[in-house]
């Protein structure tokens, strides 16, 4: 359970808020008008209990047995992440590898206690957040036994301290119940990722997640002060301090390091008093060229919007219902200690200088009916809206980059020539979208949506023709392969040409040294 409800085991959120009647409805119905002639029959999802999952191959000792799960839906559950291939293959039943048992330790001496087992018994042991994964991360996609720590029972805030505005957090709270705790104290995180209801704290570090901020405060690093992390062979828990020249950062190494270095269990991270002030104005351009050269240059002003999102015509139709030709810029300021209206003049000032025009202003108390609030409402039904077509044989998906300025128009080109390609090929036709969702003085994060009509049984098989071609795409532009997805195994191809052969001899060092077993989350980030 959470807080919200009762959790899907194949697809995203909960049961309770998955897409109503009215939703599905509509969405066919739009399907139908752009791809008609499309097969849009609904696949059930099987039933758990009909699926051949294995039994264990392992069992704990006796100390350990009442921290782990041997249930089938349980482990079913924690067998794949939440992406689109995820999503198909839970539809299919394919439940090829799944964890053993699911162990949920309720303090960090038994966390220490799972990975001595682990190590003494040569069992892999994947650490486990909230599961929202779009990358493989949290999936054995190996053949040896495997234990999924799941550690959703670390789940409180131990201390606030108002002085500094920072809070020592176990990292298995989820977003809500992690900002119910903090507001008694009128302070926020203000971390908000899209799987925000159901990712966790260490989640967040593990992968180095983007949030909120479309600017400045981009990634869940701004907001770490110091992390306490168990690994096979001791405790890292570094110093809290508002910032430190002395040599390496120990954050840094476990900052993204998708459970293959130790297990983080509770962290330090900076806090914000709750904002009380908050306009919004979203602004529509005729010209993408133009929309993106104002985009720039509000993000090269000092300005720091909290949201500076572009959308192209494509993606501005379909999710936030507007017809532009240009780009749809949705610009959003806050504060906690004063209003922030003449900030969003001048950078509606900006955007009028490039041709940008607003449609709405909102402020926190005003409308809910504005562009700027549908496109919000989009964005959070995203997820359940895509595990409704998956059903109906529609292949919906992301992928995401960054770049600088100057190599944007490059790689935008090539990425979406490189799409559009793929999808042609494989799928006779389809839509390719873009937004930019963070950026930065010296470039963006481009966002890529891709829509087309699949094959039932053969989804997965069209997705992952589709996800390469864009992948070497990028690789090629010289882009990240992912700005805020993280790597986990569905990204290692183009991670190991991204990164520096010094630097992942170093990675394999550190990997050695914390985890001699090599148990930690097999094939992440390393070979296996």
């Amino acid at each position: 359970m959470t807080r919200a409800g009762t959790r899907s085991w194949w697809g995203w959120g909960t049961l309770e808020d998955a897409a109503t009647t009215e939703e599905v409805v509509a969405l066919v119905e739009r399907v139908s008008a752009l791809l008609p002639g499309h097969d849009l029959t609904d696949h059930e999802p099987p039933d758990v209990a009909d699926l051949a999952v294995p039994v264990p191959r392992v069992t704990p000792p006796a100390s350990l047995s009442a921290l782990c799960s041997a249930d089938s839906e349980d482990r079913a559950g924690h067998a794949h992440g939440k992406a689109f291939r995820d999503v198909v293959r839970n539809l299919h039943g394919d439940l090829e590898h799944v964890p053993d048992l699911v162990a949920r330790p309720r303090t960090e001496t038994e966390v220490a206690d799972l990975l001595d087992w682990c190590s003494r018994d040569g069992i892999a042991a994947i650490p486990y957040g909230g599961g929202s994964s779009v990358v493989g991360g949290i999936e054995p996609r190996f053949d040896g036994p495997a234990v999924t720590i799941d550690l959703g029972a670390l789940d409180r805030v131990l201390e606030v301290d108002t002085v500094s505005r920072a809070a020592r957090i176990q990292a298995g709270v989820h977003g809500p119940h992690l900002e119910d705790q903090l507001r008694p104290h009128g302070l926020t995180l203000r971390h908000f990722p899209q799987s925000f209801e159901f990712s966790t704290l260490g989640g967040w570090l593990a992968t180095r997640a983007g949030g909120h901020f479309a600017t400045l405060y981009t990634h869940v690093d701004d907001l770490t002060e110091s992390m306490r992390v168990v690994t096979p062979t001791g405790v890292s828990e570094s110093r809290r301090l508002p910032g430190s020249g002395a040599g390496p950062s120990p954050d840094r190494l476990f900052l993204g390091s998708e459970g293959t270095l130790g297990v983080i269990c509770e962290a330090w991270m900076r806090l914000q008093s709750r904002p009380r002030w908050q306009v919004t104005a979203p602004v529509a351009f005729d010209d993408h060229g133009a929309a993106v050269t104002a985009t720039r240059t509000i993000a090269q002003s000092g300005l720091f919007p909290s949201n500076c999102r572009l959308l192209d015509a494509t993606e501005a139709f379909l999710n936030a219902g507007t017809s532009v030709t240009g780009g749809l810029l949705l610009l959003a300021f806050e504060s906690a200690d004063h209003p922030v209206d003449p900030w969003l003049d001048r950078a509606l000032e900006i955007a009028g200088d490039h041709g940008g025009r607003p449609l709405t202003a909102r402020d926190r108390d005003g409308r809910q009916g504005d562009v700027a609030a549908g496109w919000r409402s989009s964005f959070l039904r995203m997820p359940y809206h895509r595990d409704v077509l998956a059903r109906r044989s529609m292949i919906v998906e992301t992928f995401e980059t960054a770049c600088t300025w100057d190599d944007l128009q490059t790689l935008h080109a090539a990425v979406t020539t490189a799409a559009e390609e793929a999808v042609r090929e494989v799928c006779g036709s389809g839509l390719v979208t873009c937004r930019f969702t963070h950026v930065y003085p010296d470039g963006p994060a481009p966002y890529f949506g891709i829509y087309a009509p699949g094959r039932w049984g053969s989804t997965m098989a069209q997705w992952d023709e589709i996800k390469a071609a864009v992948s070497e795409a990028i690789a090629t532009c010289g882009g990240t392969i992912t700005h805020h997805h993280a790597i986990g195994r569905d990204h290692r191809p183009w991670y190991d040409r991204q990164r520096p052969d010094v630097f992942a001899a170093a990675l394999a060092a550190a990997k050695s040294a914390l985890d001699p077993a090599g148990i930690l989350n097999p094939g992440v980030l390393l070979p296996a």
